[in-house]
């Protein structure tokens, strides 16, 4: 099994199309913009990469997966996600959509595969044991899963040999519900790795934006996050004020709390300047009373970060 870096980083931004960067971030960005920060994590060390086939409808993995085949296949970790709404209708819809991936990534395999979201445990967890035996996929995982649902899947995979070896969830100082649920402590109990996304909260907890500089709008980020950003004040200028103790952004505070927690926290990148942030960050320690004070401003925001799509934990 290979050694997980610190960080994974995330490609949801990456590509236009449903649920893609334009629509969600209100990015614009292709191959063109985007193979100068794959080129400098490559030279960081960061090659783990995160996608889903419904990131852009493919347009994630096809420009992950042209950037992939020009290099060593076994110098990356690839994670990628099956998602239950987009299943087609074949034998093993979980199969055809990892084939479908393998051939957008340009890869035989891929290391972490995922349930994306948990719309029928029992259906769809089963899907997974055939891609393990046949090799095409080493690990697998699930996503948005509450406790008793990451329980229920492993279980079905334990029934074949197999188990959940990740767990992958939205978690940050605004939302960290996976962690009051008790899955921190079940995946660490259990040898899980967690991985967390929006950590960033999509930019919300970067420094960059606040009550006088709201997001562009025009996008999905922006509609949820403007109309909090004055609750964040507080938390974002006590960010800054750890951040100068360790002479570190806003940013690199938001990373570095999810790593200090146990977690492998996925930053999503579209410029090289995020990949330098966020391979410096994983070098922060902080103190438990940094944790504390960060924690406490966090739940004086009165913010609930919860998307759309997630199922409460608790």
């Amino acid at each position: 099994m290979k050694t997980l870096p610190s960080i994974a980083l995330g490609t949801w931004s990456w590509g236009a199309g449903m649920a893609g960067g334009d629509q969600v971030f209100g990015n614009h960005t292709d191959s063109g913009s985007l193979k100068t920060v794959f080129d400098a994590a490559y030279d960081a060390g960061l090659t783990m990469w995160d996608t889903a086939t419904v990131y852009g409808m493919g347009a994630s993995e096809d420009i992950l997966g042209g950037f992939i085949k020009d290099y060593p296949r076994d110098k990356f970790i690839i994670s990628t996600k099956f998602t239950p709404q987009i299943a087609p209708e074949t034998e093993n819809p979980v199969m055809t959509m990892a084939e479908e991936s393998c051939k957008r990534l340009h890869t035989d395999y891929i290391d972490i595969y995922w349930i994306h979201n948990p719309a029928d445990v029992e259906k769809w967890t089963p899907g997974l044991i055939a891609l393990l035996k046949s090799g095409i996929v080493k690990r697998v995982g699930v996503s948005n899963h509450n406790l008793a649902q990451i329980k229920r899947a492993d279980e079905i995979l334990r029934g074949a040999g197999f188990r959940v070896s990740a767990v992958q969830n939205h978690f940050s100082l605004l939302y960290r519900s996976s962690e009051k649920a008790g899955i921190l402590d079940y995946c660490k109990d259990n040898n899980i790795d967690f991985f967390s996304y929006m950590t960033l909260e999509q930019g919300a907890l970067t420094g960059k934006y606040g009550t006088a500089n709201p997001m562009p709008e025009g996008s999905q980020r922006a509609m949820t996050y403007n109309p909090i950003l004055p609750k964040l004040d507080a938390l974002i200028a006590g960010m800054k004020k750890i951040g100068e103790a360790h002479d570190a952004s806003v940013s690199q505070i938001a990373i570095a709390y999810a790593i200090n927690k146990g977690t492998y926290p996925i930053i999503g990148v579209t410029k090289p300047g995020h990949v330098e942030e966020a391979a410096a960050a994983a070098k922060i320690k902080l103190t438990l009373e940094e944790i504390s004070t960060l924690e406490s401003l966090a739940d004086a925001t009165g913010v609930d970060t919860k998307g759309s799509w997630e199922n409460p934990m608790v």
